[in-house]
């Protein structure tokens, strides 16, 4: 019998990132439920099933994000998804190639060292080949014994292995002044407005209307993400990554018909919360306070020119033997 060992990655801290995410222009966020009643909406949007009231899935906002990340880094499309169309994704934990059929292979980067997939997590492939020198290292079971030369290397396919995300989103619900606003608002419906659409046909010219129910402009939800810190050189790199997606993510539109207008959203009022193991195993003490933020900043214009600071401050709390791992003082 072996017995080997797996180690888990080392917690070094959580990065907890808060914002106030506005509403710039009617936003759209579909959710089920849609009605086929004479008159009424076409596309709903997604709401609290208790409160009733509109809010952001943080699925949606991570997956923008992922998305704008995977284009800022240029990363190739190896994975299939639904009517021919392609996804980025890190088939196993080191780097390999994705087999797309016909004899086609997608060099794909491990999720251990790519900056997209050890943010946002990766579903390990089951059309992976890897170097068969790593796969007999780390006594990785071949998927159907196949072996063959890629790009002059033996390689073997395997399952590919998952990787868990370091980034966490929320789900970002209404503030509480902007929630009292918005249910003063006279639309017909319960703190949103309704758009009203009419595609034409270019050769008919047949009218083809439709409603769809919108987050009015000026709303304002609260923002929020975790980032695991596991590692000190990387954490540096997934940040100012994280930094840009937001600000591109300003420049485009969160939610569906971003290209009609929708969705133009705004980040103001970071602030940023460092919390290391030592603070948390010190927390029934009485010891720390978790409640000082270690920097702020406006706006992304802000956080971007400002980035260094940030970096820094999260960078002395990880420091061996920091004092600040265990106070936020």
């Amino acid at each position: 019998m072996t017995v080997v060992e797996r180690p888990q990655k080392a917690l070094l801290g959580k990065l907890r990132i808060v914002s106030t995410l506005v509403v710039e222009t009617g936003l759209h966020i579909g959710g089920g439920g849609e009605t086929l009643d004479i008159g009424g909406l076409d596309k709903s949007v997604i709401r609290d099933p208790v409160t009733q009231q509109p809010y952001l899935p943080g699925s949606s906002i991570k997956g923008k994000l992922r998305s704008t990340l995977e284009r800022l880094l240029n990363k190739p499309l190896n994975r299939a998804g639904g009517s021919g169309t392609y996804r980025y994704e890190s088939d196993d934990l080191v780097d390999g190639y994705t087999e797309i059929g016909d004899g086609q292979y997608v060099r794909f980067e491990g999720a251990a060292t790519c900056s997209v997939s050890r943010v946002f997590g990766s579903t390990g492939g089951s059309k992976c080949w890897i170097p068969s020198a790593i796969a007999q290292a780390e006594k990785l079971a071949p998927r159907d014994a196949r072996t063959q030369e890629i790009e002059n290397v033996q390689h073997t396919r395997i399952k590919g292995r998952n990787a868990p995300s370091r980034l966490l989103v929320r789900d970002a619900h209404l503030q509480p002044d902007s929630a009292k606003q918005l249910a003063k608002i006279d639309t017909g419906l319960y703190m949103t407005e309704w758009k009203f659409e009419n595609g034409i046909d270019r050769i008919t010219s047949a009218a083809n209307p439709r409603q769809l129910e919108r987050v009015p402009a000026g709303a304002k939800f609260d923002f929020e993400m975790v980032y695991t810190v596991e590692e000190i050189e990387q954490a540096g790199e997934d940040l100012k990554n994280l930094a840009i997606a937001l600000a591109i993510l300003e420049d485009d539109a969160l939610g569906g018909h971003g290209s009609r207008g929708y969705g133009k959203i705004r980040f103001e009022n970071f602030r940023f919360f460092y919390r290391g193991v030592d603070q948390y195993r010190q927390v029934t003490t009485g010891a720390t306070s978790f409640l000082d933020p270690i920097a702020e900043m406006d706006n992304t214009s802000v956080l971007l020119q400002q980035f260094s600071e940030l970096t820094n401050a999260v960078q002395q709390r990880l420091l061996p033997g920091s004092d600040s791992q265990g106070s936020d003082e």
